[in-house]
């Protein structure tokens, strides 16, 4: 053993070799709850997101806003720099505890409206529960177009040749 190592040893009286260094037990200051000690607030706009990401997984939405909104998204997403609007079709009020959403939704042709209304239902609350800890009292879903199988994409015409 080096010289170093050799000091910062002692020997206890049954010859073990002990370490001076002791863990320090945690001391648990202010007393309470870390979590009782500030506030969180989650904005609208982190709520929107994950509605309309967990509305998108659903099988049988096509696509998330009314059909003007949808134009404009595509005009968006042409943009240089712009991105997908994720939360497309989404609104919500956020309080400090609980969240309402209302989803404009666009279905495909030949499922169930009933159905796909259910289990986008199902998993926005789950995400939105799960991600934020805020209580969905609600989620009001509109379906604003069925996608038929012949029906093209909506593409705003190009200025540029």
């Amino acid at each position: 053993m080096t010289e170093m190592t050799e000091r910062n040893r002692t020997q206890s009286p049954e010859g073990e070799i002990e370490s001076p260094v002791q863990t320090r037990k945690a001391v648990k200051r202010g007393g309470g709850d870390a979590a009782t000690r500030g506030r969180t607030t989650i904005a609208d706009g982190v709520v929107e997101k994950i509605a309309g990401m967990a509305a998108r997984d659903v099988v049988g939405v096509h696509a998330m806003g009314s059909g003007l909104s949808r134009t404009f998204g595509a005009v968006r997403d042409r943009v240089p720099g712009g991105s997908k609007a994720v939360t497309r079709g989404v609104k919500v009020e956020v309080g400090e505890v609980q969240t309402a959403l209302d989803l404009e939704i666009v279905v495909e042709y030949g499922v169930a409206i009933a159905d796909v209304a259910e289990a986008v239902r199902e998993n926005v609350i789950a995400a939105v529960e799960r991600m934020t800890g805020l209580e969905v009292v609600e989620v009001n879903i509109a379906v604003s177009d069925v996608k038929l199988p012949d029906e093209e994409e909506e593409e705003p015409e190009s200025r540029l040749q």
